[in-house]
């Protein structure tokens, strides 16, 4: 049959990864409807199969449990993007000597609870285990803002809730928690972060007088005037990764992000048969005590947070560049290290 041409394969290859980083669902039905509208130039149409779809995924290097992902060129165009990126931020780190406490990564993660079937009865503990995503279309439960610094610290998490829910009995130190009726959008999520997490960092900093970077993607971070205004009074430069290209050079993404999202899911896993009758403030409790336990883990990792921003390139390496190879080496010690 017809084959998509190899600058087909690169835009399909290129939707994939930012669907990923959006925490949109990739599946086959997705991923067939994607190609098949890319395929509809093709004379006499597209023939598209399983084997077809597998091979797709092994030739462009995006299997999800590939633990080498810095290892592996991007899609040509959006490679261009990344290399640009990289010299940029490099450029500004060494031109402008930021200290290493004031260069940050900040990402979000989106939970997804199906609270029915959570704390619902019937004994189905597979549909139970997948009761919690973090993957999804539509509201998510919670939105988790993770922040870390090229020192190796680790910032406190901002944790927005759905719903109106009476305050947990315990909230860890690491966490703040926020709980909004309708949950946040994008720039309220930011904002909050802004007030609450990066304004808090640069005081204890001695206020602007440092500068400083925050590398974030290019998805939900609408950077509205409030957020410009609190990183502008901290002397901070936003530093936007382009679309696609975060599964290599954002340090969160390097190790600490997939960590956590499985260390999450085993640990809902471990408990989703009990939580019959549960309602959404205990399962938040339960949420809020795992988080806890797994940001106090990182807090005691710096040299692993600290090797993410090399590996994922963002910090000027201290002698001549490691090759992609290296790299992806050290993304598999720091994974296997982290979990």
């Amino acid at each position: 049959g017809k084959y998509l041409s190899l600058e087909a394969e690169e835009k399909l290859a290129e939707w994939v990864l930012t669907q990923r980083e959006q925490q949109l669902p990739v599946n086959e039905e997705t991923l067939f409807q994607k190609a098949t509208k890319i395929g509809r130039a093709l004379e006499g149409g597209f023939k598209i199969s399983y084997e077809w779809a597998v091979r797709f995924m092994l030739r462009h290097h995006l299997s999800t449990h590939t633990r080498r992902g810095v290892a592996h060129p991007l899609p040509k165009e959006i490679q261009g993007n990344a290399g640009a990126f990289i010299e940029f931020v490099q450029r500004q780190i060494h031109r402008q000597e930021l200290p290493r406490s004031m260069i940050a990564a900040v990402d979000e993660i989106s939970l997804f609870l199906d609270v029915e079937t959570a704390a619902g009865g019937g004994n189905d503990e597979r549909r139970k285990e997948t009761a919690l995503q973090t993957v999804g279309n539509g509201e998510p439960w919670c939105e988790l803002v993770l922040t870390v610094l090229a020192d190796g610290s680790v910032l406190p998490a901002l944790l927005i809730s759905r719903g109106h829910l009476p305050a947990p009995a315990a909230v860890p130190d690491c966490i703040l928690l926020e709980s909004k009726e309708n949950g946040c959008d994008d720039d309220e999520i930011m904002e909050l972060w802004a007030a609450r997490v990066w304004r808090k960092h640069t005081e204890c900093r001695g206020g602007g007088a440092s500068k400083g970077m925050l590398v974030l993607d290019c998805h939900r971070t609408h950077l509205s005037e409030e957020v410009l205004a609190v990183l502008s009074a901290a002397g901070t430069l936003p530093a936007v990764i382009p679309a696609g290209c975060s599964s290599r050079i954002q340090p969160l993404d390097v190790c600490v992000k997939r960590s956590l999202k499985n260390f999450l899911q085993k640990k809902w896993n471990e408990r989703a048969a009990e939580l019959r009758d549960a309602d959404s403030s205990a399962l938040l409790q339960l949420l809020l005590a795992w988080l806890g336990e797994a940001l106090e883990i990182l807090g005691d990792c710096p040299e692993l947070i600290r090797k993410s921003f090399l590996v994922a390139s963002v910090l000027p390496p201290a002698s001549a560049p490691a090759s992609p190879r290296r790299n992806g080496d050290e993304q598999e010690e720091l994974i296997a290290a982290m979990e």
